[in-house]
């Protein structure tokens, strides 16, 4: 009996996906390319094909690319700080299993669509330079420059360790009350000198157009969280977000994410998404 196609295309989804997310930081729009990669595998003849996993990749890799070059003009004009859209763990999300960050998210976003695919495709998924080459349509020689340029840029900004994760809720927990309560003591505490925010609204709901940075302005920025909504700010969960501490809250009725980059005990970056398109996955989650 031959292959089932559909089975073997579903034994692909998950990389696909993962891969889909990772180039575009947005599930809504990998699940938008993977679906395209369905229908051009189902316009093909499976039986003619004899490595699927590897036609798939190129595949979904080269629709990514067109899109990306499109992403990369939106985000230009895009109203205030993007962020990619928060994943949620657990760590058996088929979309979690290349344990990238979020801050190694934001880091990919300042490659060109061919470092970032290049670095995606042979340091994260693994294939050799040879199949990248096929795939972005450059040569090896090309490609190792392309992955070995966005690898600079990258290493820059990985994580020099993760906090245990109790330690982390504590933080994540602590971090939360002193918003709520405006506690200037608490607050300096955990945040780092030089720590900044940077949040999406998307242009949806009000947010803050520039990265904030330094303890003390984050200090009376959360001052002013705990008078005009203390009463309001509710805690939904405590998650890990991209590889980083999270918080599922809602302020004012907005429901948002708060993600938390830690170095040596503190609090270093935090990461806000309110953009409601972002959150369509984490409020059916809550529902």
């Amino acid at each position: 009996m031959p292959p089932d196609p559909l089975a073997i295309f579903e034994a692909q989804r998950p990389r696909l996906l993962r891969l889909g997310y990772r180039m575009l930081g947005s599930r809504a729009e990998a699940e938008e390319i993977v679906q395209e990669a369905w229908l051009r595998w189902q316009g093909s003849d499976p039986t003619a094909i004899q490595q699927p996993a590897a036609w798939l990749t190129r595949v979904v890799s080269r629709l990514c690319l067109d899109q990306m070059r499109s992403a990369r003009a939106r985000h230009e004009v895009y109203p205030g700080t993007w962020l990619p859209e928060p994943l949620i763990e657990p760590a058996d999300d088929a979309l979690r299993a290349d344990n990238l960050t979020l801050t190694l998210m934001l880091a990919l976003e300042r490659l060109s669509p061919l470092e970032r695919a290049a670095f995606l495709l042979h340091d994260i998924f693994g294939q050799s330079h040879d199949e990248v080459a096929v795939t972005i349509g450059r040569s090896p020689a090309a490609t190792r420059q392309l992955a070995a340029r966005a690898r600079a840029h990258v290493q820059i900004d990985r994580p020099r360790y993760a906090l245990p994760r109790a330690e982390a809720e504590d933080l994540a927990r602590a971090f939360f009350q002193a918003c709520r309560s405006g506690d200037a003591a608490q607050l300096g505490a955990i945040l780092a000198q030089g720590a900044s925010l940077q949040a999406d609204g998307g242009g949806k709901v009000s947010s803050y157009p520039n990265i904030i940075s330094g303890a003390e302005a984050l200090i009376r920025l959360f001052q002013g969280w705990a008078r005009k909504f203390g009463p309001h700010m509710a805690l939904l969960e405590l998650v890990v977000i991209d590889g980083l501490q999270g918080l599922v809250c809602r302020i004012d009725g907005h429901l948002q994410t708060i993600a938390l980059q830690v170095e040596d005990g503190r609090i270093v970056a935090i990461y806000v998404t309110r953009n409601p398109d972002k959150l369509r996955a984490i409020k059916a989650r809550l529902h």
